[in-house]
């Protein structure tokens, strides 16, 4: 992912309205970010905990959704959607993030299953041990981050793009 300034991460949102967009908080530590290393950023707001926001970039452009927890957390320990890790080294939660223009104004939303500080691009960076003799671990890392990308990059298109 490209280094974005805090301006770029607010203009960005495209499932908030005007005066949801001036209140986003953007991390103060944004400009430390490891940018190369991200599929997408992505961090919750301390004042209001329920509330996740991400920014990927989709055909090149930046393009942010607001997320919101849900207040239940979930039966089981579920497996994160988008870098589907199945060791869970974190928290998994259920997100819901209403869709961009008519369809998001009328109340039209998309839920997913989402590691709860948005540690995917970590997750999928990590190199397990080898599962058998004459594992590639390297390429199955690879496989994990395009995996991750894919997912993410359906998701935004969905609320970016869905009726």
């Amino acid at each position: 992912m490209h280094a974005l300034s805090a301006t770029a991460l607010r203009v960005s949102f495209v499932n908030v309205s005007t005066r949801e967009r001036s209140a986003i908080v953007i991390p103060t530590d944004i400009d430390d970010a490891d940018w190369p290393r991200l599929d997408y950023v992505g961090w919750r707001d301390a004042k209001a905990p329920l509330l996740g926001f991400v920014v990927a970039e989709i055909d090149g452009e930046p393009v942010g959704l607001q997320l919101r927890q849900a207040e239940q957390p979930t039966r089981s320990r579920p497996q994160c959607s988008w870098c589907s890790d199945v060791t869970l080294p974190n928290d998994v939660v259920f997100f819901s993030a209403r869709r961009a223009g008519k369809a998001g104004r009328t109340g039209n939303t998309v839920g997913t299953l989402v590691c709860a500080r948005f540690e995917c691009s970590r997750n999928v960076r990590r190199m397990d041990p080898p599962a058998y003799l004459g594992h590639d671990a390297a390429a199955a890392r690879d496989r994990r981050i395009d995996g991750l990308r894919s997912r993410v990059d359906a998701f935004f298109r969905d609320l970016r793009d869905g009726v």
